[in-house]
């Protein structure tokens, strides 16, 4: 499951002029090391078969922390039920991906036009946001891959 942005007044349209990328959940990830629990952590694979998780991360031995599934996880993030405000973490907990489908040099320069308190951005499910709650959206995507910039996806 995952969540697609894009420019307001542009939902759903997976043109990478207008469709910004889209959030997944991504499993177990050591926050304090910045290493992802998969024992591939690549694009293609980190969004596959979580059984294969590493049950400490490689780099600290930190055993994954306790996280209700729903209300704290990334995963309950994609299915609407964490409605906490985004925060990056600490410890080894749940994370997500960002893949993005436009440059976010060219997002960032389109928000500076906009004051800060203009909603530019908007996800599949109508929620809008502003270029700052999108950043600290981003911060629970410590794994962003920029290999689909242009093309399109949804």
């Amino acid at each position: 499951m995952s969540t697609h942005f894009y420019l307001a007044g542009h939902r759903g349209n997976d043109d990478p002029r207008f469709h910004i990328g889209s959030r997944r959940a991504a499993g177990w990830y050591c926050w304090d090391c910045g290493v992802t629990l998969h024992p591939k952590g690549n694009m293609i694979d980190i969004h596959g078969e979580w059984a294969d998780m590493l049950e400490a991360c490689p780099k600290c031995g930190r055993k994954q922390d306790k996280e209700d599934a729903f209300s704290e996880s990334s995963v309950g993030r994609e299915l609407g039920f964490n409605k906490s405000k985004p925060m990056k973490k600490t410890g080894v907990k749940s994370c997500s991906s960002f893949t993005w489908a436009m440059d976010p040099e060219r997002l960032k320069r389109i928000a500076s036009h906009h004051s800060g308190s203009k909603r530019t951005i908007v996800d599949e499910y109508n929620r809008q946001y502003t270029w700052a709650a999108f950043q600290r959206m981003l911060s629970e995507c410590p794994l962003q891959f920029h290999s689909a910039i242009g093309v399109r996806f949804c």
